[in-house]
């Protein structure tokens, strides 16, 4: 399972890639694993508005239908066309093509909220438990 350091992680397995005010997110590698095969997904669309902790994307899979939370509030700046003809992807390049949304942050400050990689790593390892 990966962890790439580079990114930051929410408790809802979501991982954020921050550049400058924009949020770049996804499911974490554990959560597609979770999940299973990827059947669709249901992106927001551009400008819409997202609020911390709220669900703004749905993913179904093979085992089950999910909510994905916005680690960060803001708005929808771009979302990645190719997932719903090709949510597999979800499944095959997580933290690469698997990307869902770009986000414009309205608060910076959310980012404080989440874990590092060696944070989230643990944080796994104990729901493993």
């Amino acid at each position: 399972m990966e962890f790439p350091e580079e990114l930051k992680y929410s408790k809802e397995h979501e991982w954020v890639l921050v550049e400058g005010t924009v949020a770049t997110i996804g499911i974490t590698d554990y959560a597609q694993e979770q999940l299973g095969d990827i059947v669709f997904v249901e992106l927001p669309a551009i400008g819409d508005k997202v609020t911390k902790d709220d669900a703004f994307c749905v993913v179904e899979s093979v085992k089950a239908v999910s909510d994905v939370y916005a680690p960060v509030s803001g708005v929808v700046l771009e979302v990645n066309d190719d997932l719903p003809d090709s949510p597999d992807m979800l499944n095959e390049d997580v933290y690469g093509d698997g990307w869902m949304v770009k986000i414009e942050m309205s608060d910076t400050t959310d980012l404080d909220d989440l874990m590092t990689a060696a944070e989230y790593e643990e944080f796994v390892a104990r729901e493993k438990e």
